[in-house]
């Protein structure tokens, strides 16, 4: 049994082995460039991250008012549930219950996966991405390259070598771009 899965095994690394040396023949043109070091210089990146972050600021401190006042009012269910009757304690109880649920509820709407924050992300940053797209696509057709990574993104770059850093080619565009 085991003989017949390692066969075709076998059988697709040699193949592989037989067609790599003329695959490795061609000549790649690979390059590399940092966007998030592009992002941080160009002005209207900047203006949108300070939208974002004033929006931020703006929910956080909403959200530490309502647990502020979810905090006082537990502190004041504290101290007087033990002389409360069974309804003022139940009624206590909940209202601490619904206020923790808005809590959550304004967290979510603001800061949660599809929340405004990430509509607002998306407004502001989408135009400044596509026009780095757009630069980067014209750099890759005038020089003829067959991959560009972006490094400040998830793919995984060991080592770069700096001749291929196309980070300053692409903010010089980018700033040509928007006279």
């Amino acid at each position: 049994m085991k003989n017949r899965t390692v066969l075709p095994l076998l059988a697709a690394l040699f193949s592989a082995l037989l067609v790599l040396p003329a695959a490795l023949d061609a000549q790649m043109k690979i390059g590399w460039f940092n966007s998030a070091a592009i992002m941080e210089k160009l002005p209207e990146a900047q203006d949108a991250q300070h939208q974002i972050d004033g929006l931020i600021a703006d929910w956080q401190e909403e959200l530490a008012t309502m647990q502020n006042e979810w905090q006082q009012k537990y502190e004041e269910y504290q101290t007087k549930k033990l002389i409360m009757t069974d309804q003022l304690r139940a009624a206590a109880e909940k209202e601490l219950q619904d206020m923790d649920r808005k809590i959550i509820e304004y967290r979510n709407k603001k800061f949660g996966q599809n929340g405004e924050l990430f509509a607002k992300q998306n407004e502001l940053m989408k135009p400044v991405q596509n026009k780095i797209f757009k630069v980067l696509e014209e750099i890759a057709a005038d020089e003829e390259y067959d991959y560009i990574f972006d490094k400040s993104a998830d793919v995984l770059l060991m080592y770069t070598n700096e001749k291929y850093d196309l980070t300053p080619v692409i903010f010089d565009r980018m700033v040509s771009f928007n006279k």
